[in-house]
């Protein structure tokens, strides 16, 4: 008997729009080394099952499960099976569910797999297929249900001090205008109009990660727009301000646990191979 041959893996990326990034993707065995970003990555498997190294774990997602991982948490992702494992995923910037929020510590869901239907239901309209648009208006009312119930599948919080949202979206802000050149915590905080040790708690309660990794996450995703429309990774790398190439490729395999050539030829498959 003639051996199988393995489906060939593959991402697909739906059309940059609204706020939120998604994919959908097909992965035989292992899928990408252990990493963090500094989005809450929000998902479902669609077939197969789908295992990953989380907070001291080992977790396997199966259909029918909402699986939510923590903006700055390491994890990896491989298949549990021979069969390989086919899911979607949407990456969504703790910035907008603070909007929502208006300041509450972000929602931690402990394992990383949730069986609350809520959540399931709530993160329905944003794990569309990758063919399929989100009209705008629904991406926002997806976005509101999504954020309240995080809340509710996360539970009591543990009591702190209200970290202070104003001053940490200040500094967010001055992020953002600053790229292009070194920026100091000293520097934020003097935006922010607070001190730079409670700036950087608040800003890691708020947002999910540090000031230093938000700014150099947005790089990263200068980065990625240009390699995704086929720009040669050096010059990526040179437009989003990293020292070289190597620099770029070890912050990518860093956050993302693969080397952006390895991202770029995955998006290039054929979509023949994806259906």
């Amino acid at each position: 008997m003639t051996a199988t041959k393995p489906l060939q893996d593959w991402i697909r990326r739906a059309a940059p729009s609204g706020h939120v990034e998604r994919i959908e993707a097909y992965f035989s065995g292992r899928g990408y080394d252990m990493h963090r970003h500094d989005t809450y990555a929000i998902g479902r498997t669609l077939s197969g099952v789908q295992s990953f190294h989380y907070r001291r774990g080992f977790r396997h997602s199966l259909p029918g499960g909402t699986i939510v991982l923590h903006p700055d948490e390491a994890h990896d992702g491989q298949a549990g099976t021979e069969a390989g494992f086919r899911y979607r995923m949407i990456y969504v910037d703790p910035a907008l569910i603070q909007q929502i929020l208006g300041g509450r510590p972000l929602p931690f869901i402990r394992d990383g797999i949730s069986a609350d239907p809520r959540l399931f239901a709530a993160s329905d309209a944003l794990l569309q297929s990758t063919a399929r648009p989100v009209d705008p208006l629904q991406e926002d009312d997806a976005l509101y249900e999504l954020a309240h119930a995080l809340c509710a599948a996360a539970g009591g919080q543990r009591g702190r001090r209200s970290p202070d949202y104003a001053a940490a979206e200040r500094a967010r802000h001055y992020i953002h205008a600053s790229l292009g050149q070194v920026i100091t915590l000293d520097e934020l905080a003097r935006a922010a109009g607070t001190d730079r040790w409670s700036l950087s708690r608040d800003f890691r309660a708020l947002f999910g990660t540090s000031p230093y990794r938000y700014a150099m996450l947005r790089r990263l995703d200068q980065a990625r727009r240009l390699i995704a429309t086929g720009s040669p990774l050096a010059h990526a790398a040179a437009e989003a301000g990293f020292t070289d190439q190597s620099h770029l490729t070890r912050r990518h395999v860093q956050t993302y646990g693969m080397t952006p050539h390895r991202w770029r030829r995955m998006l290039q498959v054929p979509a023949s191979t994806q259906d």
